[in-house]
């Protein structure tokens, strides 16, 4: 009997030995798998961060840049704060329910948003990143709510037409890639009295606030790029001679 038992033992000694030989590369396998996903995720991470960091340096640059062309070319009152371009005084409607520019107004635009649209076109955030420039028009507390949203809304709308048309002064107009570039990503934003300043006089106002694509979306814009505009038929529907369709109120 003892001799028995002694066999049998040794007999179930290779399976034991067996079993934790297999549990062992399986277990060696699901580290060596874990490692690899562990890995693939870090790399994605870290490649998403690496391009978050050049996108926000490089609007940081293209900011610096139309800073240092307002200060250089002396566009007097103009203020670069964050993403939006403040056109303090000189951007500013001398009195309520005013939708009109006046020509030192109109001549400041026609001479300072061609410099924009450059750095636009040049800078590698204007080229890869740049989403749309929003023209936002303000108004002053005074007055009822719904007819000061009109009023910024026209207000908005008469910086494009300053832009788009050619000016009775009879001095040229932009030229033709600015204009389409206007028209097509340049929008009209109104806001009210949503955002007052510290005085009536400084809240009767216009900005432009730029807007940059992020990663998603211009990821998305790759996948599905948007229909092209056809530059003969823009041609066509942008006439310089073309009266602003805006009724006047001085």
């Amino acid at each position: 009997m003892p001799t028995r038992r002694r066999g049998r033992e040794e007999g179930e000694k290779p399976f034991w030995i067996s079993f934790s030989d297999l549990m062992s590369a399986l277990m060696v396998l699901f580290l060596v798998a874990m490692s690899v996903a562990l890995l693939s995720v870090t790399k994605k991470v870290s490649v998403e961060e690496e391009e978050n960091r050049q996108r926000t340096e490089a609007i940081s640059r293209l900011m610096s840049d139309i800073r240092k062309a307002v200060t250089a070319q002396e566009f007097a009152g103009i203020r670069v704060i964050g993403n939006t371009i403040d056109f303090g005084p000189r951007g500013r409607f001398e009195r309520e329910g005013q939708n009109v520019l006046s020509q030192p107004q109109g001549d400041l635009l026609r001479q300072f948003t061609p410099v924009l649209l450059d750095l636009l076109r040049t800078s590698e955030a204007g080229q890869k990143w740049f989403k749309r420039a929003i023209v936002e028009g303000y108004a002053s507390q005074s007055g009822k709510y719904l007819f000061n949203l009109n009023l910024s809304l026209e207000r908005s709308e008469r910086v494009l037409c300053e832009l788009l048309r050619a000016p009775a002064s009879g001095v040229a107009p932009l030229a033709e890639a600015d204009r389409q570039l206007i028209a097509t990503r340049f929008f009209v934003g109104g806001a009210s009295f949503n955002s007052l300043q510290a005085t009536a006089d400084d809240s009767r106002r216009i900005e432009f606030k730029l807007e940059f694509k992020t990663r998603d979306e211009q990821i998305e814009e790759a996948r599905h790029p948007a229909p092209t505009v056809d530059k003969g038929v823009l041609a066509e529907a942008l006439d310089p001679r073309e009266r602003c369709p805006i009724p006047d109120r001085r």
